[in-house]
């Protein structure tokens, strides 16, 4: 499961591994009282991109656009936020006033999206290999 939380609000013991999403740290925020598990600033957007979106709502789908297809080749940066997030909890942290027009709350679209996409893949292939369908149980064929 993956959420999301402004490095401004107080860390939780719900908040699972706390992961920072930004390429710059934040103003006022002191590196040993932030509680992150990492500094992920690898899977944040490019300087040029962040600076072309400055959270302008009406450039929104455009910097989603741009966004994802730097993610799609950079593929290392947000694989370990998808496995740990099929582990358990993600807090994916973020510094940005505009609660609904960040780059986490892109990233954590762009990380659900492939999730799902895995999990229809995997239950494709195992439909081909005759494992399990909705509950686990091989398919009938009609059969009773």
């Amino acid at each position: 499961m993956i959420d999301l939380k402004r490095i401004y609000e107080r860390a939780g013991p719900n908040d699972g591994a706390r992961v920072l999403v930004e390429r710059l740290w934040p103003r006022g925020v002191k590196k040993n009282s932030a509680h992150l598990g990492r500094w992920a600033k690898e899977v944040a957007p490019s300087d040029a991109l962040r600076i072309w979106f400055h959270h302008d709502p009406s450039r929104w789908e455009e910097f989603q656009r741009r966004y994802f297809r730097e993610l799609d080749q950079n593929e290392e940066s947000w694989r370990p936020l998808l496995q740990a997030s099929s582990e358990g909890r993600v807090t994916l942290v973020y510094s940005s006033h505009e609660g609904e027009h960040n780059n986490a709350v892109a990233l954590k679209e762009y990380l659900d999206r492939r999730r799902h996409s895995h999990a229809g893949h995997f239950r494709k292939e195992a439909a081909k290999l005759g494992i399990g369908e909705e509950a686990g149980d091989a398919p009938s064929h009609g059969q009773p």
